[in-house]
């Protein structure tokens, strides 16, 4: 059982819901990601979304686009993100982390050295924002083979259909998208959401995690109340680019640790 599974069954046997935050590798420094993966956990996270630098992010909005210009501009590419992995699993083996990005620095590295490289590092699943489940199909069966969780998006604007492929192939978690837009956008209708959820679960027996436009304690509880896990990025982004950088790692933990005592009353 992966990491990710048995993290997700733990947290429902005990009626608790997911925190996953995320966060892009190498912003704002690089010394500063694996601490800020620690402080992640420190702070009541249960998985880690750890963003994959890319030049053209097209599903982010401006902030999490800023934090993968910082991170290029700090050298910080496939490989070094990966090193980022095997550096937080010195110290901890149980936190699942998930890499979010997209397919060109995968195929730049190549798909296998890719899987192997991170299975070695200790990375738990990917998600690739521009493998739709019709397309990837040997990727997701590749990556399962090497005890990695392919996980998808789904959106507003998906068919029956589409949660029907996804869910023949998703293992993990699914990542359902609440609002149609960028990361970071819009306002979430709750209602929306809570009529979504029992939709994706007619054909998916994964998890389903919920994010894009969660902004505070407040919303999150409310996400929770319809879903498996929150997903939250942009305001972490937000957290980062407002501090200090040598208060950034407390801030962030301060905050994920708000998050979590809403999810936990």
């Amino acid at each position: 059982m992966s990491r990710i599974k048995t993290t997700l069954a733990a947290l429902a046997e005990k009626n608790k819901k997911g925190l996953i935050p995320f966060i892009t590798a190498g912003d704002p420094a690089p010394e500063l990601t694996v601490p800020l993966m620690h402080a992640l956990v420190a702070g009541g996270s249960d998985i880690i979304e750890l963003g994959v630098p890319f030049s053209d992010p097209m599903a982010d909005g401006p902030v999490i686009q800023r934090a993968s210009e910082r991170a290029l501009a700090n050298g910080v590419g496939m490989r070094r993100v990966l090193q980022f992995v095997t550096e937080f699993r010195a110290s901890n083996q149980t936190t699942p982390v998930v890499l979010m990005g997209y397919a060109n620095p995968i195929e730049h590295m190549g798909v296998k050295a890719f899987i192997d490289t991170a299975k070695q590092a200790g990375v738990d699943g990917v998600l690739v924002v521009d493998y739709p489940p019709e397309e990837c199909q040997e990727f997701a069966a590749s990556l399962k083979e090497s005890g990695l969780d392919p996980i998808f998006l789904l959106a507003p604007t998906s068919t029956d259909e589409r949660i029907a492929q996804v869910g023949e192939i998703a293992s993990g978690y699914v990542y359902y998208v609440s609002l149609k837009g960028v990361t970071g956008s819009g306002h979430l209708d709750l209602g929306a959401v809570a009529s979504k959820i029992p939709e994706i679960k007619k054909h998916v027996t994964v998890p389903v995690g919920v994010g894009f436009g969660i902004r505070d304690a407040e919303t999150a509880k409310a996400i929770a109340s319809v879903s498996d896990a929150v997903v939250i990025g942009s305001r972490i982004i937000q957290e980062l680019e407002n501090t200090p950088r040598e208060k950034a790692v407390q801030a962030v933990q301060n905050f994920i640790a708000g998050i979590r005592k809403a999810l936990d009353e």
